[in-house]
């Protein structure tokens, strides 16, 4: 009982501690060792994907690699990246400056 309950915690520990991977620089190792589900071999069937197709960009486009699917992708997708920059924040989240004129001064006496 001992021996369970330290995988569990074993294993409940490595996935929140899961590095994201941008799946268009990574290598093959990198790739499986960041995500779940993905071996060696998956992992270098993604690179070769990347290196015959260009870079992937969306994430959904992983499922165009043989051997992952859909279930394999929602299960990974909070650990992929497709770029090492991170993304900017939406437009609309943003507030524009209002732009302040000048007061009008009263030069008559």
């Amino acid at each position: 009982m001992k021996n369970l309950i330290l995988l569990l915690l074993f294993l409940f520990s490595t996935n929140l501690l899961a590095t994201p991977v941008n799946i268009n620089s990574a290598d093959a190792k990198a790739i499986a060792d960041a995500l779940n589900g993905i071996g060696i071999k998956k992992a270098e069937a993604i690179v070769k994907y990347r290196t015959e197709n260009g870079a992937f960009v969306a994430v959904e486009d992983l499922t165009k690699v043989k051997g992952i699917g859909q279930k394999t992708l929602e299960k990974n997708k909070k650990d992929i990246l497709l770029s090492d920059t991170p993304s900017a924040q939406p437009a609309s989240v943003v507030e524009p400056n209002p732009v302040v004129e000048p007061a009008k001064v009263n030069k008559s006496k």
